[in-house]
């Protein structure tokens, strides 16, 4: 009887031993929130407390340079490697994206900016729609007396859905620019 009983514990362990092992989750791209391809559109709302009514604005991706930067109609230019989104002078959002991490990027012979993951796993409604899974990215410069806080809200496969941004002085965040993606249209992804 103690010999059927180690044979089937034996078994099992076998069994085990031989099971296919799941793959590890991939852990999330910067690329992954913020698609980069010529043709991809959004249209913000700015609704900022200077504006009287809020405007529109929409940003299309134009071309992909030399440099491998999508460009678009604004004179802006990202791209994204495995570990960041860039701009030509920053480091949007970088790797690992999870609560907590930081990075910084230096924009000015006396002027860094101070990077870091504020939120994870963020459910964001704003005109375009409802979106999980969204990145919120808090940026830092301190300037004179005041520090320029900006906080970007990015939906997985969508790319910017909410940019705040705030002149902090003596601890009082007055609100600067609010605005919110109203569409978008993503036709390729890269």
């Amino acid at each position: 009887m103690r010999v059927g009983v180690r044979l089937l514990a034996v078994l099992a362990l076998a069994a085990c031993a031989r099971a296919p092992v799941a793959p590890a989750p991939r852990a999330a791209a910067p690329a992954d929130y913020f698609p980069l391809a010529v043709g991809n559109t959004w249209t913000f709302l700015d609704r900022s407390p200077q504006q009287l009514e809020p405007t529109r604005r929409t940003v299309r991706i134009v071309e992909r340079d030399a440099d491998g930067y999508f460009v678009d109609d604004q004179r802006g230019a990202l791209r994204a490697d495995p570990d960041c989104l860039h701009d030509r002078a920053r480091r949007l959002l970088c790797r690992p994206i999870e609560p907590g991490s930081a990075w910084s990027s230096v924009v000015g012979v006396s002027a860094t900016e101070r990077y870091e993951i504020a939120g994870v796993d963020e459910t964001v409604t704003v005109p375009a729609g409802t979106f999980r899974g969204c990145v919120r990215v808090r940026s830092q410069l301190h300037a004179g007396k005041a520090d320029q806080v900006a906080e970007l809200t990015y939906a997985p496969g969508v790319g910017p859905v909410r940019l705040e941004t705030f002149a902090v002085v003596s601890g009082v965040a007055r609100p600067q620019i609010s605005g919110v993606l109203e569409s978008y249209r993503i036709v390729n992804r890269r």
